[in-house]
Formats: C-alpha cells, sequence, structure tokens
C-alpha cells in the first residue's frame, strides 16, 4: 500500500524558494549572495575542498542573508547607513537565517545552520553572534565572511559607491588577523586575480 505522507523535499529547493521570495523584496541580496556562492567555489576549489565541503559551502554562501527576509522593509531597504537601533535589528539576519534553515528537515540543516549563523564572526572575535574566534569560526562561515566583504564592497548599492579592485583589496588586507582568516585570505589573493567576479579598477561593475 503506498505511503500516505508526502515525499520529503530537498533542503535547498525549500531554502531556496524562500530565497527567491526574499529577492523579490530585495533585488540587490539575491544577486549578491549569488556572486558570493561563485567566489566562495572558487575560494573553496583553491584550497581543495571536496564535493562534499564545497556542496556544504555552496549551500551555506545561497543561504548566508536568507535571514533578511525577517528584517523590516525600512531598515532592510533604508538608503543610507543604519542608525544604532536599526544595526542591532539587521544583525539579527544571522539567527533567523540558522532558525529557518534548522526548520527544514534535511541532514544537512544543521550543518548549513551553523555556517548561517556564523558568517558575521570576526577572526579577533569581535563579530556577531557569538563573538568566536579563529578556527573556533567554521572554516566555510571564515570563507563566506571574506567573499561577502569583498563583494559587498565592490558593487554600488543606495548607500554607497562600489569601490575599484585595489581599494577593496587594500580594505581586506588591513583586516587581516582582525575581521579575516590571514591563510584563506592569502588564497583569496590568488583566486581573485583571475576570477570572473574581479571588481574592476575604477569602481564600475
Amino acid at each position: 500500500m503506498a505511503s500516505s505522507q508526502p515525499p520529503e523535499v530537498p533542503m535547498k529547493n525549500i531554502a531556496r524558494s524562500l530565497s527567491v521570495a526574499l529577492g523579490e523584496r530585495d533585488h540587490h541580496t539575491r544577486k549578491h549572495s549569488e556572486r558570493v556562492v561563485g567566489l566562495s567555489l572558487e575560494l573553496g576549489r583553491h584550497i581543495e575542498l571536496s564535493s562534499h565541503e564545497l556542496e556544504l559551502l555552496a549551500l551555506g554562501a545561497e543561504f548566508h542573508d536568507l535571514g533578511k527576509i525577517g528584517i523590516p522593509d525600512k531598515i532592510l531597504r533604508k538608503p543610507a547607513a543604519f542608525e544604532d537601533t536599526e544595526w542591532e535589528c539587521m544583525k539579527q539576519h544571522a539567527e533567523i537565517g540558522e532558525r529557518i534553515i534548522l526548520a527544514i528537515a534535511d541532514d544537512k540543516s544543521p550543518d548549513v545552520a551553523r555556517i548561517v549563523r556564523h558568517h558575521h564572526e570576526h577572526f579577533d572575535g569581535t563579530g556577531y553572534p557569538d563573538r568566536l574566534s579563529g578556527t573556533a569560526i567554521p572554516l566555510y562561515s571564515r570563507i563566506i565572511s571574506l567573499t561577502d566583504s569583498y563583494d559587498a564592497m565592490a558593487v554600488t548599492r543606495p548607500y554607497h559607491l562600489g569601490r575599484g579592485h585595489k581599494s577593496v583589496m587594500d580594505i581586506l588586507v588591513s583586516e587581516t588577523g582582525i575581521k579575516h582568516d590571514p591563510d584563506l585570505l592569502h588564497a583569496f589573493c590568488a583566486v581573485i586575480e583571475k576570477s570572473e567576479m574581479r571588481a574592476s579598477d575604477d569602481g564600475s561593475r
């Protein structure tokens, strides 16, 4: 007799539907996530991650900003710098994203949720939400933190103009050991020069 239970839907299909919904609210976030996936995979291949590791990295990168679906429009779409209270609200997207992923019944959910939760931790322990430091931060989260930062600075948004490649790299290098993993940044320096997603030298992208 056929089971009356509905077939299970893979986590990536459910999360991708939610990601599309977020994209309807904020087109920039959706396109940004796509670029972060591409850059993260390029870096992941360069450091010789396995196919399974690359799959988890890609899922974490694709859904790293999924929690922004729970951020009010007046903050998510604000065309200016945040006030302190608004910034505290925006920071909640990492934990909201974790909760959304954990709510999906899939064996990859715990790993992906952990990546999403920690993608704004800083190497020196000053990030959020848990102030993890060094290698206590999941490797995939450290990769996404780096590629996320590169793309965020390189692309023009309502509240800032995109920076040129050298300017972005100068900032990333200045944050070595503070925000970013020094070893990963060294690897990224080699990867980004050959990447199709490398920012232009004049900041147009």
